[in-house]
């Protein structure tokens, strides 16, 4: 391989979900380069359906404050059975293995917060970090039109990721929140964004604290043999047979 590809796996081996950050500040010159890098995403027929609202300085920490006293007075928008936001992420309840793999990474980086199983109270202040942007001194909040798709969400999805492999290169990290939904309207009263936009996520964007317990988490992936299938052989002659017997012939 040559040093461009071996950096592309580098840069996204690298990449984990940073739940710690330095207060340092971020250039808007280097948020300008990392967009404009993502921008090169692609998406059908290139309609590039994506927002972003990039808040920092006071419009950043005034969305800190309102959020941390909307989510004091009303807990029920992330406790509740039905939460608060614009649309559902998962399923409830979750099957399997979907909802061993989320318990999984969930105690995993509360096992390294020091917060036991059963207690709430500890649980409900570690999420509410989430809220702080993890201290990271840059969010981006990341809408689509409401008009739009499944096609212009999964284009979006690629966006995201583009972003956080962008600020690997600048020595930055990120976490994607998709937590951000449930304050939706909150995000509003400090981002111009219109009723005809959906806001899907945030993510925080900074340099890492190298020294916080919560940066050693690194979650588990599954073996490319676990997902992906190889299929080289034509389909059997059998009109009967099952997917399953057709790529056991393959082998």
């Amino acid at each position: 391989m040559t040093s461009d590809k071996n950096d592309a796996h580098a840069l996204i081996r690298g990449r984990h979900s940073v739940r710690a950050f330095q207060p340092t500040p971020v250039g808007s010159d280097v948020l300008r380069r990392i967009l404009a890098t993502a921008a090169r995403s692609p998406s059908g027929t290139n309609m590039q359906p994506w927002q972003v609202y990039v808040l920092a300085g006071g419009a950043r920490d005034a969305l800190v404050e309102r959020v941390r006293a909307v989510r004091a007075a009303e807990p029920e928008r992330e406790r509740g059975p039905q939460p608060f936001g614009e649309y559902i992420y998962n399923p409830e309840p979750l099957e399997e293995p979907y909802r061993g793999r989320r318990k999984a990474v969930g105690w995993s980086l509360y096992s390294l917060l020091g917060v036991a199983k059963g207690d709430r109270a500890a649980s409900w202040v570690a999420a509410g970090r989430n809220f702080e942007f993890f201290g990271a001194p840059v969010g981006l909040m990341f809408t689509l039109d409401r008009t739009l798709g499944m096609g212009s969400w999964l284009d979006l999805g690629i966006f995201l990721q583009s972003v956080m492999l962008a600020a690997r290169g600048e020595g930055l990290d990120t976490c994607c929140q998709a937590a951000w939904r449930h304050y939706h309207d909150v995000v509003r009263q400090v981002a111009p964004i219109s009723d005809q936009e959906i806001v899907v996520c945030g993510m925080s964007l900074g340099y890492a604290d190298e020294t916080a317990v919560a940066n050693t988490l690194r979650s588990e992936r599954e073996p490319v043999e676990a997902f992906a299938r190889f299929i080289t052989a034509a389909p059997s002659a059998n009109p009967h047979a099952t997917p399953a017997e057709q790529c056991d012939a393959t082998s």
